[in-house]
């Protein structure tokens, strides 16, 4: 990660969820189990805002988000945000929606791998969050829902329009975005919004062993690999295919390829360093 850091210090505490750091692992739990984990203006800027952060801690290198109790989260809170919008003037409500995207932006721009770990409901924004993550894990109990149209607005919000036909094709993206229906876990992987469901008891082992997989492994090259598969969304074969020879190249003068090459040689197995 970046060893250029500003001068004031890294946020210790975050009011809005819980956060945890071990082995190279950052956990986000979205904490309003009694609301489902609805957000409020405040949880969308301190997202935003320490998704900024993590990149230059130096002890993250994989983000797990998930939510307390029996959902994941419900999107927006009704009372704390939809009422509040109400009052608000357009300058203010473009405020909050660029707000809400910027979240999205960090989670795609974010050099760290990104795991959702859907462990009930994941409506509204809700569902953009996991669908911005690099690796969703459901429950088997989970659904998702992209709720907007059914509250009188476009069903194109935080970039779920990009990012969504991407993932799952235009067919299924429209009929998610534009009718808004929940659809349980297993559909999701059926039609490649889930990577995995596993059984409920099941999901904080699952997801915590991706994250261990992703923290002890070659963390450079999976960052790289990220960034790169987010860049390329948008260019044409001839510049993605000359990003990707620079980046090999550049990956190529890193101690990780150096210590793959000593470590098959040795017959041992890799000590990777992310360097």
């Amino acid at each position: 990660m970046s060893p250029f850091r500003a001068s004031p210090g890294f946020t210790e505490h975050w009011r809005n969820f819980d956060l945890s750091l071990a082995d190279g692992v950052a956990t986000v739990t979205l904490s309003r189990p009694d609301r489902l984990n609805a957000l409020t203006f405040d949880t969308y800027a301190d997202l935003r805002d320490l998704l900024a952060e993590l990149p230059h801690r130096g002890d993250a290198r994989v983000l797990v988000l998930t939510g307390r109790g029996r959902g994941f989260c419900s999107g927006g809170d009704v009372e704390e945000i939809i009422g509040e919008l109400q009052d608000m003037t357009s300058a203010e409500l473009l405020e909050f929606t660029r707000m809400t995207g910027a979240v999205v932006k960090a989670l795609r721009e974010s050099p760290l791998p990104v795991i959702a770990a859907v462990n009930g409901i994941a409506a509204g924004a809700g569902s953009v969050l996991a669908l911005a993550s690099d690796f969703r894990l459901l429950a088997r109990s989970a659904t998702f829902a992209f709720l907007f149209t059914r509250v009188g607005l476009a069903g194109a919000d935080m970039g779920s329009a990009y990012l969504l036909p991407r993932l799952v094709g235009l067919a299924h993206a429209t009929e998610l975005l534009m009718l808004g229906d929940s659809i349980d876990a297993e559909r999701a992987e059926r039609i490649g919004l889930a990577n995995r469901v596993v059984d409920d008891a099941e999901l904080g082992e699952a997801a915590a062993a991706l994250a261990r997989r992703l923290a002890e492994g070659p963390w450079s090259a999976y960052s790289a690999t990220k960034v790169l598969l987010t860049r390329e969304l948008d260019m044409d074969l001839g510049s993605a295919v000359e990003l990707e020879a620079i980046t090999q190249a550049l990956l190529m003068t890193g101690e990780d390829h150096r210590e793959f090459h000593r470590a098959w040689s040795a017959g041992r197995s890799p000590k990777w360093t992310g360097k």
